[in-house]
């Protein structure tokens, strides 16, 4: 690695120069909320392709040259549109990057899109993978949408997935990550480490403990923030004697039982165990910004996990380990924290759904 590479995951001030330099352009003016602590937020843009099936460009391809192939009609963003469950759609982002040498991305559902269990990926030109974003990527951006609970509305500008750019260097080996919890306390009691920070699932309370997404809810418009009851779109659950019986293909919204802390020099992603674990898929939306949870309230707050259940019913135990953290390093701290000064709205969470729903 050249010396003037950078190292670890760009913070909030590195995204702007990016911006200043052209390296991020977009369709509308980048808008200063839409830089995060440790990520861009991206836009969803006019039109939407509703797919027969999800695909990947391939290496020497463009997304728009395959979409004769996989599109079945286009729909209209700008007046809003409905993305009904169950079907693909892909959306061209208004975002555009040019990544300078050293320079790769990964992308991820915002918090509220994964809490809706709304599928949402970035799909790039020559693209092998989705999420990634190789060094030296130059070209435009898409999301693949894919809403598997609710039906929603959109429209252009709504931001459901972030781009995180990175150097070489940024995650924490096991030793490091060890040490960096001796330092600042990462977790509350005993940290398990073994290929990242182990948490586990919190179904001790003798009341509500998490909720399963309804069958046959209405429309959620992205938009309207605390508009909808929870109990018309979610059933309440209570364990039995600490255990929860996940049935195929539901979707709950659990809490972790470890309340965890992000410093300033450091930002996380959340990576679900192997399948081995159980027959459970934890988290779509998997970033952690610095300062999450160091704030007023206290330091550490607890993970809210997205579970989808698979081909079986599954017994889910209190304190069964279902995913863990993966730490890196930040280039340098960012201005703003997560929770300082900017719309944070998981900062202290517990059990908490996505923010168009009241209890």
């Amino acid at each position: 690695m050249a010396q003037d590479e950078p190292t670890g995951v760009l913070p909030d001030h590195a995204l702007e120069r990016l911006v200043a330099s052209g390296a991020l352009t977009a369709a509308a003016p980048i808008a200063p909320d839409q830089i995060q602590p440790a990520s861009l937020d991206l836009r969803l843009g006019p039109w939407a392709a509703r797919l027969r099936a999800s695909f990947l460009a391939g290496r020497g391809h463009r997304v728009e040259d395959r979409l004769a192939d996989f599109q079945m009609h286009r729909m209209d963003l700008t007046q809003g549109a409905v993305l009904e469950k169950g079907c693909v759609y892909l959306v061209p982002l208004m975002e555009r990057v040019r990544l300078p040498a050293g320079l790769e991305g990964v992308a991820n559902a915002k918090s509220s899109t994964g809490r809706l269990d709304l599928l949402t990926r970035l799909v790039t030109d020559d693209g092998t993978e989705f999420d990634r974003l190789p060094e030296g990527y130059d070209g435009p951006l898409f999301a693949e949408i894919c809403p598997r609970s609710f039906s929603v509305l959109v429209r252009p500008g709504m931001r459901l997935n972030q781009l995180r750019l990175k150097g070489a260097g940024a995650p924490l080996d096991d030793a490091e990550l060890a040490a960096l919890h001796a330092r600042e306390g990462l977790v509350d009691g005993e940290a398990l480490i073994d290929g990242g920070l182990g948490f586990s699932v919190d179904l001790s309370g003798a009341g509500l403990v998490g909720w399963r997404a309804r069958p046959h809810a209405g429309v959620v418009d992205l938009d309207r923030i605390g508009a909808y009851p929870a109990r018309d779109f979610w059933d309440p659950l209570e364990a039995e004697a600490g255990r929860l019986i996940l049935d195929p293909g539901a979707f709950y919204i659990l809490v972790s039982r470890e309340a965890v802390a992000i410093p300033a020099t450091h930002a996380a992603e959340m990576s679900p165990y192997l399948a081995m674990v159980g027959e459970f898929r934890v988290h779509y939306a998997g970033f952690f910004d610095p300062g999450f949870g160091i704030g007023a309230e206290g330091r550490g707050a607890r993970g809210v996990l997205e579970v989808r259940c698979h081909e079986a019913p599954f017994a889910l135990e209190h304190g069964q380990s279902v995913g863990r953290l993966v730490y890196e390093r930040m280039a340098s701290p960012p201005r703003r924290l997560y929770g300082a000064g900017i719309a944070s709205n998981y900062q202290g969470q517990g059990l908490k759904l996505a923010k168009q729903f009241r209890a």
